[in-house]
């Protein structure tokens, strides 16, 4: 990937800062799938959405216009295509 985003083993701020107001897709370790707009992560990996979708083995259960999503439940942010 570009910028080193996919990097093994370095620091993803970098990357996480380059996609500030970008869509993002966050899975957590549960499985669920949000996409929105990513707009702060902190040193925590806690994420900051907007216009956020919630979808539960691939199909769309809710809309949220903010969300808050605790680090310790993410699996990975991606910037979303």
């Amino acid at each position: 990937m570009e910028n080193g985003a996919a990097r093994e083993g370095g620091d993803p701020s970098g990357f996480l800062s380059e996609i500030i107001g970008a869509p993002v897709v966050v899975k957590l370790n549960s499985g669920v799938i949000y996409k929105g707009e990513l707009q702060s992560v902190d040193g925590y990996m806690n994420i900051a959405l907007e216009k956020t979708e919630e979808f539960v083995d691939g199909v769309k259960r809710r809309a949220y216009g903010d969300a808050f999503i605790r680090g310790n439940n993410v699996m990975y942010i991606a910037a979303e295509d």
